[in-house]
């Protein structure tokens, strides 16, 4: 599991406002399908992560507004042969943390390969080895629940798009360790009618009843649902319990239900944002006759609207601001933690070069195909707010001809910067690709000869996901690079920057590329 201590906090997106309220999204970055446990005084979160790896982040906070990345779960995502070559909107579906008996659970879906488990004694790790609990095309979205009387349940749900079915959500008793199912799959809701697409179940227990919270209608189009029974199997009772109203809040999609120890009771769900991805928000929730009201309830009729802004929880006492990090000035022994790979790691693609202060890329050979689509070796991190300007400074050592490293902003549509090798001579060159997922081709919209080893890359992000590429031999004057660049979602994922170093043919020696920083700024 990879773990690194941070000390960061974002200069473009910060949910404190440091008067005892916040804002929402208390994370402006894609954790898709956030879920949260209470163990005491902390809180961890996990959230999907697809094919990018290391996968499941682990999240840590002390109040629900303030959160740093504490870690992974996933080393490498399994079955391990199939992902280490992208696997664009497969992999790591949404996932599930819970702790019982002094360990922490994540049960995640694969949509592909069926419901898994792991397990860690502390949210840091080491986590056990994934387990396939129940194996199957098309189940998704499990949450465990393990009952007063020692019984363990799941309920999980279905992707239309590989079962064939969907709109329903469904239990299955587990065996005492949680590992495998032993009972018969019974389904408990249709919301065909008038709840269609209810999915991401959470699965909990209070005064009695079995709680079921889902998300129905689509997720950037829907509503967040209740279910209540006094028994595992029902029937259940439904409720809606949020709706977008006449907020700016669409969706709002599947999300957690936690308390405070002082007996608050909060949601935290998220929002799709497009290019952003799913931006995580933090919700109020109050009773009312037996059911929960999340957000602000303007019109009395039990189905509460999101917030924008609102106090802080009551978690007894103040701490100080964290947000996940950003910046990496590339120091030391470990890759930061808000890199991830476009695919399982192999060594070849890069390593930290400890004290000498640079994380060096190396330049593999580029895959058969299209563009960057296929690459497997795209180091990138999430965005982290509306706006922001991220500029990096690199070193590029190239041995052959047709070597190249570039910045890119990457979904199914993308646009990178690089500096490449072409016979004698570096070019910079800004290259667009549309539609790539189904087979779109790049497009040079820049060129212009480079002469040196070092270059500067910047990367300006505005409102509605505008990009403008430019380039610096000093840091300081930077020249444009090509037209605006409209950045889009990947496969089920926000956009990402990072990088990228390739070549053409084989060589027992491939160029490298040495990136001294990365720095994020207003």
């Amino acid at each position: 599991m990879q773990v690194a201590a941070q000390n960061q906090v974002s200069k473009v997106w910060v949910a404190d406002n440091g008067d005892g309220t916040y804002r929402n999204p208390i994370i402006h970055a894609d954790y898709s399908d956030p879920d949260v446990v209470r163990v005491g005084d902390d809180y961890y979160m996990t959230a999907s992560s697809f094919n990018c790896s290391p996968g499941l982040p682990i999240l840590h906070s002390k109040d629900l507004v303030n959160w740093e990345l504490i870690g992974y779960a996933l080393d490498k995502i399994v079955p391990e042969d199939v992902f280490n070559k992208p696997q664009h909107g497969n992999g790591v579906w949404a996932p599930c943390i819970r702790y019982h008996n002094d360990e922490f659970y994540i049960y995640y879906p694969d949509p592909d390969y069926g419901i898994y488990m792991i397990r860690a004694e502390k949210a840091e790790g080491p986590w056990s080895k994934p387990v396939l609990v129940k194996g199957g095309k098309g189940l998704i979205d499990p949450s465990p629940l393990w009952d007063d009387d020692g019984k363990v349940y799941l309920t999980y749900a279905f992707a239309g798009s590989r079962a064939r079915i969907k709109s329903v959500l469904m239990v299955n008793e587990l065996n005492s360790d949680g590992t495998a199912v032993i009972g018969n799959d019974v389904m408990i809701f249709d919301g065909h009618e008038e709840h269609p697409t209810v999915e991401g179940p959470k699965f909990y227990k209070a005064d009695g009843y079995y709680y079921i919270f889902a998300p129905a209608g689509g997720v950037s189009t829907g509503w967040q649902l209740v279910l209540r029974s006094k028994n595992i199997y029902g029937p259940y009772d439904v409720k809606t319990v949020m709706a977008q109203g006449d907020t700016e809040i669409n969706g709002p999609h599947q999300g957690a239900w936690v308390s405070t120890p002082s007996g608050e009771d909060w949601f935290i769900h998220f929002q799709d944002k497009e290019a952003y991805g799913r931006i995580v928000h933090l919700n109020p929730m109050r009773w009312e006759n037996g059911w929960p009201v999340i957000g602000i309830d303007i019109d009395s009729d039990g189905i509460g609207e999101p917030v924008l802004t609102h106090k802080k929880p009551d978690v007894g006492a103040s701490y100080p601001v964290m947000t996940p990090p950003e910046s990496d000035e590339f120091n030391g022994d470990k890759l930061g933690l808000q890199w991830q790979w476009h695919a399982n790691p192999h060594i070849s693609y890069g390593f930290p070069s400890g004290n000498l202060g640079y994380y060096r890329l190396n330049c593999i050979v580029r895959p058969e195909g299209n563009g960057l689509w296929d690459v497997p070796n795209l180091l990138l991190q999430k965005f982290p707010a509306e706006e922001f300007t991220a500029t990096t400074k690199l070193s590029f050592h190239t041995r052959t001809p047709k070597e190249e490293t570039g910045f890119v902003v990457m979904g199914e549509d993308y646009q990178y910067i690089s500096i490449q090798r072409l016979d004698q001579k570096l070019v910079i060159q800004t290259v667009k690709c549309e539609n790539a997922r189904t087979g779109g081709g790049e497009e040079v919209v820049f060129t212009n000869d480079f002469n040196g080893n070092d270059v500067y890359f910047r990367i300006s992000v505005k409102e509605g996901a505008i990009c403008n590429f430019s380039y610096s031999t000093d840091g300081n004057n930077f020249k444009a690079a090509g037209p605006a660049f409209e950045a889009k979602p990947g496969r089920w994922i926000g956009a990402r920057i990072g990088y990228f170093a390739l070549r053409e043919g084989i060589t027992n020696d491939s160029g490298t590329a040495d990136i001294d920083w990365f720095r994020i700024s207003k």
